[in-house]
């Protein structure tokens, strides 16, 4: 399974290149892992983590950006917008009445923890569920959660390597278990899952078969 996972991986990246996930105000940061540099920076991460819950990144990124012009893209922004203003801005990403009280919540709990999560800690957070968690440890924090999602579970089904019946624990824990526990690598992995996906959906030919 190492070998399989390390083919799949080399494969993408001599493809796609390096993705520079996690955008910042829509700027990728390709080969650069010193992002989040601040604390602010990480909050943009794990709401954007948040807002991407059912919905695709074009309109996280919008609703990002209506934030930014309100200078709402701190914990302290998000708690001193009026919740109608804030729903107006998160519109794009949908579901923006349960979303914008979640932030608020998150701005809450930021403001409160400056240390790293536990990931039991993040699934106790209303509205996080293991995918936000493992996003916002992965991308927000550097810590080498693998993050599972509908196209990694689709890639990996379509090539024979699991069943489409496995659980999101069991999946993720087939990758940390056969990977070096290198967040890079495991940031990497991900985006270009996410991106190879994309492809073969817009009818792109699936070179991992």
């Amino acid at each position: 399974m190492k070998e399989k996972l390390k083919k799949i991986y080399d494969k993408l990246l001599e493809e796609y290149g390096h993705q520079g996930w996690w955008p910042l105000l829509g700027e990728y940061h390709l080969k650069d892992y010193s992002h989040p540099k601040n604390r602010n920076e990480q909050f943009e991460i794990i709401i954007g983590a948040l807002l991407t819950q059912n919905t695709a990144w074009t309109s996280v990124e919008k609703s990002l950006a209506n934030l930014n012009k309100l200078e709402a893209l701190t914990p302290d922004g998000i708690l001193e917008l009026n919740l109608d203003d804030l729903k107006s801005a998160i519109r794009p990403s949908g579901y923006n009445n349960t979303k914008s009280e979640r932030l608020k919540l998150l701005a809450e709990w930021f403001i409160k923890n400056e240390g790293i999560p536990s990931r039991e800690e993040l699934l106790k957070l209303k509205g996080i569920g293991p995918e936000t968690a493992d996003s916002i440890l992965l991308y927000a924090y550097s810590v080498p959660s693998f993050v599972v999602d509908a196209y990694t579970r689709r890639i990996l089904s379509g090539l024979g390597i699991i069943e489409d019946t496995i659980n999101y624990n069991d999946l993720k824990n087939l990758f940390e278990n056969n990977l070096s526990p290198d967040f890079r690598m495991f940031q990497e992995f991900h985006a270009l899952l996410v991106e190879h996906a994309k492809r073969i959906k817009s009818g792109g030919k699936d070179f991992l078969k």
